[in-house]
């Protein structure tokens, strides 16, 4: 949701109509109209990775959820069809080619989502996050462009590495619901810092899980405090951005937007792909930045509070690793991510509105 709110608010400063098309579970119904933009909703659940009843339950929803896409384009008398994924993207992409309009896809993925590799062929562009995604795409349609990420991230200012024995601030986020694995790594890891005497700092998104009647970051918060490490826990961050000026370390799942965000903020990071994700994507996103020796890459299975903290004892210890991982994850900075997908789809928009001889 992120990356379209960022085209979506360049093509509005531009002079252009943007409207969303989502369900009303999903990020986007509270954020589109939050944001000033129109929404529609269609029904629909997922196909990949879910039970047989869910599966069958989606096929039953499919037909109704295109014609109902098809209806809101033609009453949108929309010129080009952007999809970021998502369950929603299956009929609505459907229906942009029924209804001919011109389809831009952003794939944010090292491996692409399943409506993307099965309609990959008829798109009018794919914009990339990754190298290794253009294989599923007609190669005379596909770029590798970066994932459109807040501008925030890109101005958050270089910080100079700690020198050892220097406060040490680790930011932790499972994202906006929080990480079951992130979480209980994170509580069994501060008691093993507070008896080493390390100077860390623990900033930790928890998300907002109820469990057994109370909010999992308000157990969290009074098991924190209880220790008496420096930090805090906290249910959200608002403004990300700004944490990650504190931060030295990010650790966190390896999802697109979240790998975005570090690669712009040019952050070292310890990355726990979720092992659920569809078709494993985390683990191809962490791999690449590993690969390159932009991350750390720690299976879900392994993190635990131990680990957490030999990570982040051994990255402490060795300012000149660190700042190594900032030089080469900003490489895969992209900043002109959200202009190109708005140009693409200007041209797309135009092509279409223009009779061709």
């Amino acid at each position: 949701m992120f990356p379209g709110l960022a085209v979506a608010r360049l093509l509005r400063e531009r002079g252009d109509e943007v409207t969303f098309l989502g369900t009303r579970e999903g990020l986007e119904a509270k954020l589109a109209p939050e944001a000033g933009f129109a929404i529609d909703f269609v029904r629909i659940g997922g196909l990949n990775r879910v039970g047989l009843l869910r599966q069958l339950r989606t096929l039953w929803q499919l037909p109704a959820s295109v014609l109902k896409a098809y209806s809101v384009l033609r009453r949108r008398n929309a010129d080009a069809v952007f999809s970021t994924g998502g369950y929603v993207a299956g009929p609505v992409m459907l229906a942009a080619l029924l209804a001919r309009m011109p389809l831009v896809v952003m794939e944010p993925n090292a491996m692409p989502g399943l409506t993307n590799r099965s309609l990959g062929r008829f798109v009018y562009r794919a914009l990339l996050g990754f190298e290794a995604a253009r294989r599923w795409f007609p190669e005379a349609r596909a770029e590798v462009t970066g994932l459109p990420v807040r501008r925030e991230f890109f101005e958050v200012p270089p910080k100079r590495v700690p020198a050892v024995g220097e406060r040490f601030t680790v930011l932790i986020t499972g994202g906006s619901r929080g990480s079951r694995t992130l979480n209980r790594a994170s509580r069994e890891s501060w008691r093993l810092f507070r008896r080493a005497g390390s100077p860390v700092r623990i900033i930790h998104q928890s998300g907002s899980r109820v469990e057994a009647g109370e909010a999992e970051h308000v157990k969290l918060a009074r098991e924190f405090a209880a220790v008496e490490l420096e930090g805090e826990v906290v249910p959200f961050i608002a403004d990300m951005a700004a944490r990650f000026a504190e931060a030295d370390l990010i650790v966190g799942r390896a999802g697109a937007g979240s790998v975005a965000e570090i690669a712009a903020a040019g952050m070292p990071a310890l990355l726990v792909p979720l092992p659920f994700a569809a078709d494993d994507h985390q683990r191809k996103n962490a791999e690449a930045l590993a690969e390159a020796g932009a991350a750390i890459m720690v299976p879900d299975k392994e993190m635990t509070g131990a680990c957490l903290f030999e990570q982040v004892e051994r990255l402490r210890r060795e300012p000149g690793a660190l700042e190594d991982m900032r030089r080469r994850v900003r490489r895969f900075a992209k900043p002109g991510a959200a202009e190109r997908a708005a140009e693409v789809l200007k041209e797309a928009a135009q092509r279409r509105r223009t009779p061709q001889r």
